[in-house]
């Protein structure tokens, strides 16, 4: 009976015992809920970061009232939070989507990749400032083209663009009320109180933030798989 109590004592955690499932983030600390929190909070810095980095290459199109500006880097303060938060939402949807669909997204899944989109998202946004067009329509034009081309170069998948199109609605339709109720304004409007170009930007951002969804949760989903084989 004392032998027997030893070796039951001395099975491994993987022969009938349930052990927490440890995260790829702090590994032995956190478990899969926190590593999703861990996840958010990442995805929610980049946006927060983006948005700054993004203000101001956009410097001279939007323009606060002067009882909204409350904050530095010649933005309302609310813009940074509001982008992090959205972000996060769509970092973390992109990867449940696929999950859900039963389509894991499997082109271009490396951190180059990545790196490569939110360099073009930027250059498009970039773009949208400086470049000077012949009108508004070109404009336009130009940057639908340069998004679905940064979708077809770093996605490919029909939830993507799908996402992509129905969120960039969304937050254009947000916008506008936003403008239209007086909490901040484009210079040159050309498309009901916001520039005609807006949607493509958000499209594109929307595809950049989902790859960097996917790509945290791939790594996740490797360093839990690689952890189940280990024990």
């Amino acid at each position: 009976m004392a032998d027997s109590t030893v070796v039951s004592d001395q099975q491994p955690p993987g022969s009938g015992q349930t052990t927490p499932s440890r995260g790829p983030y702090i590994a032995g600390i956190t478990n899969r809920n926190t590593n999703l929190g861990i996840r958010g909070f990442m995805l929610f810095s980049i946006g927060v970061f983006l948005a700054l980095v993004l203000n101001l290459l956009q410097r001279n199109v939007t323009l606060f009232p002067p009882d909204v500006i409350s904050s530095i880097f010649s933005s309302a303060w609310w813009v940074p939070p509001c982008c992090g938060t959205a972000s996060a939402m769509i970092g973390l949807l992109y990867p449940c989507i696929d999950s859900r669909l039963g389509e894991p997204h499997k082109f271009k899944r490396e951190w180059s990749s990545v790196m490569r989109c939110v360099a073009v998202f930027v250059g498009i946004n970039h773009a949208s400032a400086k470049v000077d067009f012949a009108n508004n329509v070109q404009l336009s034009l130009t940057l639908a083209a340069l998004s679905i081309g940064l979708w077809w170069t770093f996605d490919r998948s029909r939830s993507g663009f799908g996402l992509g199109v129905v969120i960039a609605l969304l937050a254009t339709l947000s916008t506008q009320l936003l403008v239209y109720n007086g909490v901040f304004q484009y210079t040159s409007p050309d498309f009901l109180y916001i520039r005609s170009w807006l949607p493509c930007i958000f499209f594109a951002g929307v595809i950049t933030m989902g790859n960097i969804g996917r790509q945290l949760a791939l790594y996740e989903c490797k360093r839990m798989s690689g952890k189940t084989h280990q024990d």
